[in-house]
């Protein structure tokens, strides 16, 4: 390909990529604030492809961690205005505007040619505060009980939300009436009822403890309609208590076959990856020289067990709360193995407690034993031990580097140091334990942090969390790998539990700040100052 070829291809795509943009502008115009919102997401999707071809058309190359972090920030921008869609969607005057427009372009028969007409029906995932998991319970109308008016012993629905019961057909009368009558002055005093897609929003006034309270209403539930129908006790924006119920069908389902066969999948791969793991740190390729694979199971084995143990702890913990998990989809890795699994709840969670205890489970077991890996391995760490490691290996972790001080004193000083294999498997597990703890959408930490603080605390940490990531890409590409992860498979919070409005204990909550602080002491290096004062390297 000679050189004009190669500028024009580039261009040629600028342009092309361009053009369908402004395609899109025009098309877009016509649907208001829905439609230019929708086209701006293209936008985002598109500029970081388009910023790359029209830079290399100019005959400037940047750096490719550089272009990573612009699809990132485009990733950001793409959720964001999803968020402000799904906000336009819900503005009745914007609906309004939208459904006339539709009406009269279907009149002219524009949409007659197989187009399909833009639907308004949808409800956005975030005002879903069970089915969804992405955020907060739904913004409601306000009360239309006026101050000083005695509200009505019976809850009652409000006249303009009459069309919205038609769209989205809710609960049959006959259950709806049922469901009003577990409503009493000694639990939930409901004055208004909300329709919401196939469920309902009972706003009033919680007059009893959150947990009995809802004992209580979950048992006259139960009696008069089975087991049809979920109920939620939940806060709205402005942190009252609401009533959701929603039919049994919005529950969280079961893997299908093709995730449970992904899941297999993925876990070979990290049997692969933690053999050629095993090798690298024993000095050859395993993939050049397979032969050697009986040498590497010994310390694969060591990080399957620490992999292992982090799912235990979860397991165990939700069984004792009769909590259902899905098989976990590990993230396999050259570097390290496996970055850990992802792990879906597939049945609802009683209550944030709950939530806390079976997310820092994992994390809490897998570290343990990781820590305890660690110290016994430099406890048997002596001249003869397999493994030589550069001493600028312990200014990796602060944790890492306080143990080895303590346990090899002088050793430090050289530019080697002997250790036991089992340094290194249980460097490994806190590497991948504390990456779990990050306070981040749905990882283990970010629901520790939902279950102590709430979604809209968790929902900034999230936030903050991929801001730090976002920079901490230019030190160290593992970084960039946990942003993209985070983005695209993790950053939803998880959904509301049963109960969301009974607060965990205090015990729980200093259980989450000491594990927070043991991932920053596993994750951040040593300064190089600090390096000197202890005694590590020259």
């Amino acid at each position: 390909m000679d050189i004009a070829t190669e500028t024009i291809t580039p261009i040629a795509i600028v342009l092309f990529a361009a053009g369908i943009l402004v395609w899109g502008y025009v098309r877009a115009r016509p649907y208001g604030k829905i439609g230019l919102l929708s086209w701006l997401q293209s936008v985002s999707v598109t500029a970081p492809w388009l910023v790359f071809f029209g830079l290399l058309a100019a005959g400037i190359y940047i750096n490719l961690a550089l272009e990573l972090l612009v699809i990132v920030l485009s990733i950001i921008i793409y959720i964001a205005l999803g968020r402000q869609l799904r906000q336009a969607a819900q503005d009745p005057k914007e609906r309004t505007e939208l459904q006339n427009l539709l009406q009269n372009k279907m009149a002219k028969g524009e949409f007659s040619n197989g187009e399909e007409a833009p639907s308004t029906d949808a409800e956005p995932p975030e005002a879903t505060p069970v089915p969804s998991s992405e955020s907060d319970p739904p913004s409601s109308p306000s009360r239309d009980t006026a101050q000083g008016e005695a509200p009505s012993s019976q809850p009652r629905m409000k006249p303009d939300l009459a069309k919205a019961a038609l769209e989205f057909p809710a609960i049959p009368d006959e259950d709806l009436r049922k469901i009003q009558e577990i409503f009493a002055i000694d639990t939930f005093f409901c004055t208004e009822t909300i329709p919401y897609q196939s469920g309902a929003i009972f706003k009033g006034n919680l007059r009893g403890e959150p947990e009995p309270s809802y004992d209580l209403l979950s048992s006259r539930l139960r009696e008069r309609l089975g087991d049809r129908y979920r109920l939620f006790l939940v806060p709205d924006p402005e942190g009252k208590p609401v009533v959701v119920i929603l039919p049994q069908d919005r529950d969280p389902q079961p893997l299908s076959q093709g995730q449970q066969l992904l899941a297999l999948g993925l876990a070979v791969a990290t049997v692969v990856t933690s053999l050629e793991t095993a090798g690298i740190f024993l000095g050859f390729d395993l993939f050049s020289d397979f032969g050697r694979w009986p040498e590497t199971l010994p310390l694969a084995l060591g990080i399957w067990a620490v992999l292992l143990i982090h799912e235990l702890g979860h397991r165990l913990m939700a069984s004792r709360y009769g909590v259902r998990l899905s098989p976990p989809f590990f993230l396999p890795t050259w570097q390290i193995g496996s970055f850990g699994a992802i792990t879906r709840f597939e049945s609802l969670i009683p209550n944030r407690s709950v939530l806390f205890d079976v997310a820092i489970a994992g994390p809490l077991a897998g570290g343990l034993a990781s820590l305890a890996m660690v110290v016994v391995g430099l406890l048997w760490s002596n001249s003869g031990s397999l493994f030589q490691l550069p001493t600028e290996f312990f200014r990796g972790s602060v944790l890492v580097a306080l143990l080895a001080k303590g346990f090899l004193a002088q050793s430090l000083n050289q530019a080697l140091v002997t250790v036991h294999p089992l340094v290194i498997l249980g460097w490994l597990g806190l590497v991948v334990n504390a990456i779990n703890l990050m306070p981040a959408g749905q990882l283990d930490g970010g629901r520790a942090i939902q279950a102590i603080y709430g979604r809209k605390i968790a929902g900034r940490a999230t936030i903050a969390t991929l801001i730090v990531l976002a920079i901490a890409t230019f030190a160290n590409p593992l970084a960039l790998y946990w942003a993209i992860i985070i983005l695209v498979l993790q950053r939803e919070l998880e959904r509301p539990s049963l109960n969301e409005i009974r607060e965990p204990n205090d015990t729980r909550a200093i259980i989450s700040l000491v594990s927070l602080l043991m991932m920053l002491l596993i994750l951040l290096p040593l300064t190089p100052s600090l390096a000197l004062r202890l005694g590590i390297g020259g």
